[in-house]
């Protein structure tokens, strides 16, 4: 399998826009700047909110997962990702994906939830690609 995504960019680093899409359409054209990249507020997309919603998509759908191979009937599973940058030394980069998740399933008890939370938080896919540090905060409701 292979997934696609595309981006395109004219101009300058800040006076520059750019474009993002996704191959299978769910994404349509998506405007992003420097701006909405680095700055607070700013129109448009960015590639860290996209990795941020990668990253809770594969979590929250791993987990449910999980849930079932423990014997748990999953009814809902909610999870908030939030890509956190940092510029040092004049480096941008994600120190920190923050995860918060909220689940209801038949049967399982908080300690259960939390634990089978930690072991999908370092077993998805998308958290197996990235190079960052997790934190989860996982309840059950």
């Amino acid at each position: 399998m292979k997934r696609k995504a595309s981006a395109v960019w004219t101009g300058t680093l800040k006076e520059g826009k750019g474009t993002l899409s996704t191959g299978s359409g769910a994404l349509s054209t998506q405007p992003y700047s420097f701006g909405s990249r680095f700055e607070e507020g700013k129109a448009g997309s960015n590639p860290e909110e996209l990795l941020a919603a990668a990253e809770a998509g594969c979590f929250t759908m791993a987990l449910g997962l999980a849930l079932s191979q423990a014997g748990y009937t999953p009814e809902e599973v909610r999870t908030e990702a939030t890509a956190e940058m940092k510029n040092e030394g004049g480096k941008w980069s994600i120190s920190t994906i923050h995860l918060v998740t909220r689940g209801r399933a038949q049967g399982v008890d908080q300690a259960e939830f939390q634990r089978l939370a930690e072991e999908t938080k370092q077993n998805c896919i998308v958290s197996r690609a990235l190079n960052v540090e997790f934190t989860l905060d996982a309840k059950l409701e």
